[in-house]
């Protein structure tokens, strides 16, 4: 512990010696400015202050001692002071103060003294002689303008107090030695005292000794450089609240009269919330809202450092990426809560199935990711994999329903499938996209042959986005044939693709990339102006009047200008609303119904005829068909195909029917590719078929040709 001198002492009194105590009150009663002496009760002076023997005419305070204010003053004079100094002796009263005219031994100037003079009496009561204190009342101000005097001192006190008080961060000024000389209330809070009560005291009265040490010698170090010590994070303990602050700390010298430092004021700033308030900052920019997973910027620094790890010692690790099945499904029909539920409960099973030391993130929507630093043989990130794939799956409770929902998996080695964390991420993303081509939950490994895979869809991609400049895509027609009056009375439009180099490219190879990517849009708005065109020329040819079908995909049926680019590219052609006929598929009608319904309305005001595409393959129920304003059913080919081989499929393409017509709603065949299949749609009042027993996709010359003859078709 510090002495009570300040700096590092013994804690023994003793050590503190008797001279040294005896050279400090000398000095102290030196500086002072009035005359004090010490006579015995015969008038002998025995102690004296430089100022009172200054004012006798001594050299020194020395020289007085065993002399009386006979060998000073005029005998009368000197009977006057013995005298009032006996009264003193023996009333044991203080002396009224009394004035007198004295001329000044050293500068022979007249003077106008006050003395008062006090009995000193020992331990046992006896009196040892008289005290007396001088001061010269000539210098000093007149009583009233000394009241005044007084008054401003205490309005400045009291106006300097306010003012440190009310600024904004601690405030204290010390010595020397460590102790206060003045502080706030915010730095007397914080030490578990008052202002009052730290003065003269250190900062080892109130700290731990090591933080006490440490402010100590921060101290010294200005006192001694001189130099100020701007901005200095400190921990301090604040005895008001019980917790450890941070505080950002200034200590400045101050210096005395002659020049020379005589302390240190200090500022200090309590930055703790400012710094919890930085560290919430950071941690929003590198963790996600939702889960409080990492995300995908922090991801990315993280599998850097991974990688340079590894390249310095030679190892390996894997990326699992993850992305949930049909999560879109349960974002639509239960909505965005019941979606951001869902994925903070996919979050939370990651974190407890893997382990601890590896890390997990979210890229964003549905994406996952984890890091294997420690888990990095082939066989135990195929278990990992499976055992997520087992967590994710489990029902999670939604809206006070079950629901399961599952994930594909890719999986990325380190380095053998990319030695840059971009390469990483797209190896593992390809992965998954072939997890999900096979059937979904599901994991793989990337290989060589998914990479040249990987790059034959990023060459087929770039091809796609060039197509319809380079006029390679075509549109087929599928005829639909009426089965009441045997004629041709509508055509669904199929898209072509005939690329120069490639050939024909199958419609299953490139338009799930369309969808994928958002090219279906453009090209869907392609395909609606031409097959508007075609319809106007056909009419003016002569031709019968089609009704013209067109698919809608699910990104195109979300498109927000989905509406807009139908009227007007019904409005350039010229053709019919209702000769235009649009086919959404069944399960795109059970996601967001309430969107679903006021498009459908939309179109169907404007007069545009409306399709269930592929019913029965989702089983929508009755109620929610009445929600739309559908014409058509189209009786899925998948059911057509197998009455001759399943009774479940024959039973339940009749009841398909029969819903159809009990809905007043025109029913469609689909996928009608035998003459069996063909008396079986008309034997079930079908209005109308459609299927390579009609006519195979045809070019519009082609297909020309065939309204032209208008075959009647099979009987």
């Amino acid at each position: 512990m510090y002495g009570q001198q300040g700096g590092p002492g013994n804690d023994d009194p003793a050590a503190v010696r008797p001279t040294s105590v005896e050279r400090l009150l000398r000095f102290l009663v030196d500086c002072l400015p009035e005359s004090l002496f010490v006579k015995d009760t015969e008038g002998h002076y025995i102690w004296a202050n430089r100022s009172g023997a200054a004012l006798l005419g001594a050299c020194s305070p020395g020289e007085l001692i065993g002399k009386t204010d006979f060998d000073f003053f005029p005998p009368e004079q000197a009977v006057r002071i013995l005298g009032r100094e006996q009264t003193v002796v023996r009333t044991r009263q203080a002396a009224q103060e009394e004035e007198r005219t004295a001329v000044d031994r050293v500068t022979g100037r007249l003077r106008r003294l006050r003395t008062i003079r006090l009995p000193l009496v020992d331990s046992a009561g006896q009196v040892l002689g008289v005290v007396g204190i001088t001061r010269d009342i000539e210098q000093e101000p007149p009583a009233q303008d000394r009241q005044e005097l007084e008054s401003a001192l205490m309005r400045e006190r009291s106006l300097f107090r306010t003012m440190i008080d009310l600024i904004p961060a601690s405030f204290y000024a010390k010595d020397l030695q460590g102790r206060f000389l003045a502080c706030n209330e915010r730095v007397a809070r914080g030490m578990g005292t008052t202002s009052t009560e730290a003065l003269g005291k250190t900062d080892f009265d109130f700290f731990p000794r090591e933080m006490a040490a440490g402010f100590f010698a921060d101290e010294q170090a200005v006192i001694q450089s001189g130099q100020p010590l701007l901005d200095r994070e400190e921990l301090a303990l604040d005895r008001f609240c019980g917790s450890v602050r941070s505080i950002s700390t200034s200590k400045i010298p101050f210096r005395g009269p002659d020049g020379k430092v005589a302390g240190i004021v200090g500022m200090g700033r309590d930055i703790t919330d400012a710094k919890l308030a930085e560290e919430r900052i950071r941690h929003l920019a590198t963790h996600d809202g939702l889960t409080d997973l990492p995300n995908r910027a922090m991801f990315a620094e993280q599998l850097e450092a991974a990688i340079r790890r590894v390249q310095e010692k030679v190892g390996r690790f894997a990326v699992l990426f993850v992305d949930l099945d049909h999560f879109k499904f349960i974002n639509d029909t239960l909505g965005h809560e019941a979606g951001d539920a869902l994925l903070k409960q996919t979050a939370a099973r990651l974190r407890e199935t893997v382990p601890a030391a590896e890390v997990v993130a979210r890229m964003g929507g549905d994406e996952f990711v984890v890091l294997c630093q420690h888990t990095t043989e082939p066989a135990e990130v195929d278990a990992l994999a499976a055992r997520i794939l087992q967590a994710v799956i489990r029902p999670v409770r939604l809206l006070d329903q079950d629901c399961r929902i599952s994930a594909s998996i890719g999986i990325a080695l380190y380095p053998t499938d990319g030695e840059t964390e971009r390469a990483l991420m797209k190896s593992a993303d390809t992965a998954m996209y072939t997890a999900k081509q096979e059937g979904k939950n599901n994991y793989r490994f990337f290989t060589s042959r998914l990479r040249a895979e990987s790059l034959e869809r990023m060459m087929l991609e770039n091809e796609l986005r060039r197509a319809i400049e380079r006029r390679e895509l075509l549109i087929h027609y599928l005829a639909k044939f009426d089965l009441n009056s045997r004629t041709i009375t509508g055509a669904d439009a199929l898209l072509r693709w005939h690329h120069p180099d490639l050939g024909i490219i199958e419609p299953a190879k490139f338009l799930p990339l369309a969808e994928e990517t958002g090219l279906i849009v453009p090209i869907g708005n392609w395909m609606l102006k031409c097959i508007c065109a075609q319809h106007v020329a056909w009419r003016q040819e002569g031709l019968s009047s089609l009704c013209m079908s067109l698919n809608l995909t699910a990104r195109q049926f979300c498109d927000e200008h989905l509406v807009p680019n139908i009227l007007c590219a019904l409005d350039e052609s010229g053709m019919p609303a209702n000769m235009l006929e649009l086919e959404i598929c069944e399960r795109l009608l059970m996601q967001d119904t309430g969107r679903t319904a006021r498009v459908l309305s939309e179109l169907k005001r404007a007069g545009v005829r409306l399709t269930i595409d592929n019913f029965g393959a989702s089983y929508l129920s009755l109620a929610n068909i009445q929600k739309f304003p559908i014409n058509t059913l189209k009786v899925d080919r998948s059911l057509m195909r197998d009455i001759d081989k399943c009774a479940e499929s024959r039973d339940m393409t009749e009841a398909i029917i029969a819903l159809g017509k009990s809905l007043s709603l025109a029913v469609i065949a689909e996928g009608v590719e035998t003459q069996r299949q063909a008396v079986f749609a008309r034997a079930q009042a079908c209005d109308a078929m459609q299927g390579f027993y009609v006519n195979e996709p045809a070019a519009a010359a082609e297909f020309a040709e065939l309204l032209r003859s208008q075959v009647k078709g099979p009987t």
